[in-house]
């Protein structure tokens, strides 16, 4: 089957208040690992935008047909969009929509990053082979017993809708990515906060602690969790996340260089 098909891949809009949060999802995911969150703050006032990334949320062909330029263009696209409603906004990225919200705090005047799970760097040493391997293979079947297997919720993984493959296309393109985004965390100078668990098994172990070190911005946090696998986003301390996001969020500061 070319998909998991649990939560509805659309994205989500949620109008509240001036301050808005745009939460961008991870490689072969889609919103609905982001709505959980995206609920928690907008029950606390804040407008909230949840896009789906080009190539996600349909087919594993789709997917293999983009560019990481097209996943940031529907980034960028959200951006603009919730802009018009809000005065603030703070951006939030997954593990690859970690990524994606560095390379438009660059470009854009962006009040704050919350990077969950950075996949700056990233523990799958097949990652470097698809500059040769997407020429030969197009998909590698996900083993779905070890995918979010360092998961401490049992339930966490119905929270996903993901591809069942990964498209070596897709995996370049990421590699592409992070070479670009690993140059750009010194020009970010908005306010951070970082989180990570030390039990995730998907980036490489430094991953975490790497980018929060590599950030230019005065004005940086680093979170660390203890119980949680990868996506801590659906995981067993989500509703502890969603609250230090929101407090974070809403906390006083000056304005960013």
């Amino acid at each position: 089957m070319p998909q998991v098909p649990w939560p509805n891949p659309a994205p989500f809009f949620l109008s509240a208040g001036p301050v808005g949060c745009l939460l961008v999802h991870g490689l072969t995911g889609s919103p609905p690992e982001m709505r959980p969150m995206g609920e928690y703050v907008f029950e606390r006032g804040l407008t909230v935008s949840g896009p789906r990334l080009a190539g996600h949320g349909t087919t594993p062909q789709d997917l293999a047909r983009t560019t990481w330029q097209d996943w940031y263009a529907s980034v960028e696209t959200a951006y603009i969009e919730l802009e018009q409603e809000c005065a603030e906004i703070f951006v939030t990225g997954f593990s690859l929509g970690a990524l994606l919200a560095v390379h438009l705090a660059v470009r854009r005047d962006v009040s704050g990053l919350i990077l969950i799970s950075p996949a700056f760097w990233v523990g799958d040493w097949r990652i470097h082979v698809t500059p040769l391997l997407r020429h030969v293979i197009r998909f590698v079947p996900k083993d779905l017993s070890r995918e979010n297997s360092d998961l401490a919720d049992p339930e966490a993984r119905t929270r996903f809708w993901s591809y069942d493959v990964h498209s070596t296309e897709a995996g370049y393109q990421t590699l592409m990515l992070q070479r670009v985004t690993r140059s750009e965390l010194r020009r970010v100078l908005q306010p951070a906060l970082v989180v990570y668990a030390v039990r995730d098994q998907r980036i490489a172990p430094y991953s975490g602690p790497r980018t929060y070190e590599q950030l230019a911005a005065p004005d940086k946090e680093q979170l660390v969790l203890h119980k949680s696998g990868h996506g801590i986003v659906v995981d067993s301390e989500s509703e502890f996340l969603f609250r230090q996001v929101h407090h974070w969020i809403s906390a006083p500061r000056g304005a960013a260089p």
